[in-house]
């Protein structure tokens, strides 16, 4: 659906990718912002289960940097990284009947104990950079939040309010969720649950039915050599492959080397390695993105929930979350979040 529909941005869906037909991208979320134009106010109605946390937070940065006053409403639904994209509203409103969770970053790790460690810190540091936007909005101590977020806390409409995740609950009737495999949580709501398994929403199939609408056919016919001996020519395949290889090699050298790179290298670095963004809007994003000091980490320290000291230090990240994932006690079961970042992270590789 529509990013910007009737001078409102409407954020439904997966963050960061579309998956049964719904979701958005930081991406559109910029399109539509200079397309309202950034001295202007703007609503922003929110109806997410989660996804990408670094889609998540772009889109918290891009909001919090709008100049107009931004009105969150949570239409439906706003989970893990759709809650970091909540806080981002001078004023969050929760619909009757909404719900809003945080929890701890997740990730998939291939490799070596040292590998797995280096994760590890990344997580710890990613979780520690989110709590610090929790704990700006809701006046908490960081440490608190951090431990509500290990503990995956759902609240209901009023619950968010009296914790000071949200503003005010209003008295509007919340619409249906947006399409989410819920089941992925350990802490969803029975209904969440019951509703993912009912409408068959499950993150290994979207995701492959995705791959499957873009992937070229299975039934590329491959050239003959001509009856004069020359050689093969290489298929239509290969060719478009090798020009995608060289338009997005020249792509990642040109968002590198903007001038707005600087200072600001690993958001560069993750817009161009991590994101299918453009020049035009990656040079946008990084413009209104503050520059990172060489002392950041001690100034995260000092500064708390300082929400300025987060925007430095939460670019100097390189982990990106996923939704955690559901551990019935000691039967075994398929790692279905790990499983699906796995996956997405080769499709956009390839």
């Amino acid at each position: 659906m529509p990013v910007y529909v009737n001078g409102e941005l409407v954020l439904y869906g997966f963050v960061g990718d579309s998956l049964w037909r719904e979701g958005f991208t930081s991406n559109e979320v910029l399109q539509a912002l200079a397309e309202h134009g950034s001295d202007e106010d703007l609503s922003v109605r929110i109806n997410s289960g989660g996804g990408y946390a670094f889609e998540g937070q772009a889109i918290y940065n891009a909001l919090y940097a709008h100049k107009g006053k931004v009105t969150v409403y949570v239409d439906a639904i706003a989970a893990s990284a759709a809650s970091i994209i909540a806080m981002a509203g001078d004023e969050i409103v929760m619909r009757a009947g909404s719900e809003m969770m945080i929890h701890d970053p997740s990730g998939l790790t291939f490799g070596t104990a040292d590998e797995h460690e280096k994760a590890k810190t990344a997580l710890d540091k990613l979780g520690s950079q989110m709590a610090s936007v929790y704990a700006a909005r809701s006046e908490k101590k960081t440490d608190d939040v951090r431990q509500v977020m290990k503990d995956e806390t759902w609240f209901t409409a009023e619950e968010a309010v009296a914790s000071g995740y949200a503003d005010k609950a209003d008295v509007a009737k919340a619409k249906p969720v947006s399409a989410f495999d819920y089941r992925i949580y350990s802490n969803a709501p029975g209904h969440l649950v019951a509703l993912s398994s009912d409408k068959g929403w499950s993150l290994s199939s979207a995701v492959s039915l995705n791959a499957a609408s873009v992937a070229p056919t299975g039934q590329q016919e491959t050239p003959m050599a001509d009856q004069t001996g020359a050689k093969e020519k290489p298929s239509d395949t290969e060719t478009v492959k090798a020009a995608a290889a060289a338009d997005t090699k020249a792509r990642i050298k040109e968002i590198t080397s903007l001038d707005e790179a600087k200072g600001r290298g690993e958001m560069a670095n993750h817009i161009a390695f991590e994101t299918d963004m453009d020049v035009v809007a990656a040079k946008a994003m990084l413009a209104a993105a503050p520059k990172v000091p060489e002392a950041s980490e001690q100034s995260q320290e000092q500064d708390g929930a300082n929400p300025a000291a987060y925007e430095a230090e939460r670019l100097r990240s390189s982990s990106q979350s996923m939704p955690g994932q559901k551990q019935p006690g000691a039967v075994a079961s398929i790692d279905r979040g790990n499983i699906f970042a796995s996956r997405a992270a080769t499709m956009k590789g390839a």
